[in-house]
């Protein structure tokens, strides 16, 4: 996961460049063409995947080593 740093970086700066948390941008393709967001609600998106996503990896982990709350 070499590299994921500097990408975060860029995906961050170009998400926020001089954008308000509250002002709106349109989703420009997939299944939400059209849907009018913020930057505000795309960050906090962000934030639920990845606390979703470690979460089941602390039960793969759990499963694993027969350990909980480690």
């Amino acid at each position: 996961m070499r590299g994921g740093g500097a990408a975060q970086a860029r995906g961050r700066d170009h998400l926020c460049a001089g954008r308000p948390l509250d002002g709106t941008g349109r989703i420009a393709d997939g299944p939400p063409a059209g849907t009018d967001v913020s930057p505000r609600r795309v960050l906090i998106h962000v934030i639920e995947e990845h606390a979703r996503h470690n979460g089941h990896a602390d039960l793969l982990r759990e499963r694993i080593e027969g350990v909980t709350g480690a």
